[in-house]
């Protein structure tokens, strides 16, 4: 292993926190080493609608050195980072190049949990990065096509997409995933087969939505029964399985396509890294964001376990985050050039989700004023065009989603990742043989 170099600040991910972070120190004099392991920012609340076709992957992903191209102070390096040493504020790649700081900053966001549910891993499609979704997208689009060539794959899952998860990520793409089936997939292909199509959404917990008032998530399990989604709350998933998932009370649904939208968990990067975990693998981080009992050493966004005044840990959302990076410049400062640290005062905006065409939730505000229906879409459009980073990532959006609703046609319907387009349609169930397939549209329960 190379000596490490030594630099003023070293922060690690590129993320709302991240970013921020970087933006601000660099704008105060401060030079920065930028490291994530992709050489884009990637505007992680609409990564559903890349999924789901709807917007291209140039729209929400901006290359970091075309971010930071006039300014100097911030070098971005794309590194897969492998392990960290807290106590010495440094941190190694997978080239085996180390690099240290005066300040560690780590802001390397989430990785997917599973909950040790057989076959999640290996079956389901996550959705938390770019590369999730261009996977997700292959997937829907090669079940598309293979019934299309073949309508006997419909009695074995083509047509269905069963989306595990009903926090905002599962409920936006279920809602994107319906309307696709009603008024795209029609187009694509025969409106027939779309009519065959059926969408679940499928949680443990007993409603859509649980971190929105009560008549927002009325509206919202109201709204995605019209367009198409059949819910099943309260409802385990036991298994993942190639050909479908097992829910707990023994029913089964056939299906090629799992979206898993079920819960996000602590980096394994951060396993011996010397920072402290708390619940759920988070870095836990006293009240202005640095770890405790590590001089100089700072966690944001969806690394950390961040609470209020109240001791509540607050949600990992874009806005904590973006407020996160934002306010550590301050106690960064306070650590290389003298000052005392301030606590992190998160300021709620509100929160949001899109369920479809026209639909959708807003509780604006700290105290959560709610608008629901086309104020509440319109809303939403215009909050995530303003906090994308870029103009061209702003106007490929917008165009995208007028496009997307005036024609119901979506030109980012392509094929990029062959290795989930390639369904493996072999025979599978217990004792090696296939079980009895649904009809079209239906379930079944498990003997």
């Amino acid at each position: 292993m190379t000596q490490a170099a030594s630099h003023e600040v070293v922060i690690v991910g590129a993320g709302f926190a991240g970013l921020n972070a970087a933006r601000g120190l660099a704008a105060r004099g401060v030079d920065v080493l930028l490291l994530d392991r992709n050489n884009y920012h990637q505007f992680q609340p609409l990564i559903y609608q890349v999924a789901t076709s709807q917007i291209a992957s140039k729209d929400v992903a901006r290359p970091l050195r075309a971010i930071f191209r006039r300014d100097r102070r911030v070098r971005v390096v794309t590194a897969e980072v492998t392990a960290i040493d807290a106590k010495t504020r440094t941190v190694t790649t997978s080239d085996g190049l180390s690099y240290q700081g005066k300040v560690l900053v780590v802001a390397a966001g989430a990785e997917v949990n599973f909950f040790g549910i057989p076959g999640a891993a290996e079956h389901a499609f996550p959705l938390y990065s770019l590369d999730d979704a261009a996977r997700l997208r292959s997937r829907f689009l090669g079940a598309l096509d293979a019934a299309d060539r073949d309508s006997r794959y419909i009695d074995r899952g083509a047509l269905n997409v069963v989306v595990v998860g009903a926090g905002p990520t599962g409920v936006e793409t279920a809602g994107a995933v319906a309307e696709s089936m009603t008024g795209v997939v029609p187009s694509y292909l025969s409106p027939e087969l779309a009519r065959a199509g059926r969408v679940y959404l499928v949680d443990m917990l007993p409603e859509v939505l649980m971190p929105f008032s009560e008549k927002s998530r009325a509206y919202a399990a109201e709204r995605l029964r019209a367009g198409g989604v059949e819910l099943r709350l309260g409802a385990s998933v036991t298994e993942v399985r190639k050909d479908g998932v097992k829910l707990k009370d023994g029913s089964f649904i056939s299906s090629r396509t799992v979206v898993w939208a079920g819960g996000l968990k602590g980096r394994s990067l951060l396993a011996g890294s010397g920072l402290p975990q708390g619940k759920g693998g988070w870095v836990d981080v006293d009240p202005d964001l640095s770890v405790p009992g590590l001089e100089g050493v700072y966690a944001l966004g969806d690394t950390a376990n961040i609470v209020d005044g109240a001791g509540q840990r607050l949600p990992q959302l874009g806005s904590v985050a973006q407020q996160a990076g934002h306010h550590v410049v301050r106690n960064v400062l306070a650590d290389l050039r003298g000052g005392r640290r301030a606590p992190f005062v998160y300021r709620d905006k509100g929160i949001m989700a899109m369920i479809g065409r026209g639909a959708a939730i807003a509780e604006l505000g700290s105290k959560h004023r709610r608008f629901t229906g086309p104020p509440a879409f319109l809303a939403w459009l215009a909050v995530h065009v303003v906090l994308m980073s870029g103009i061209r990532e702003r106007i490929g959006a917008v165009i995208s989603w007028l496009w997307d609703y005036c024609t119901r046609t979506r030109p980012q319907i392509v094929v990029d990742r062959p290795d989930a387009y390639e369904i493996d349609w072999s025979e599978d169930g217990e004792d090696g043989e296939e079980d009895a397939a649904a009809s079209p549209g239906r379930d079944r329960a498990s003997a």
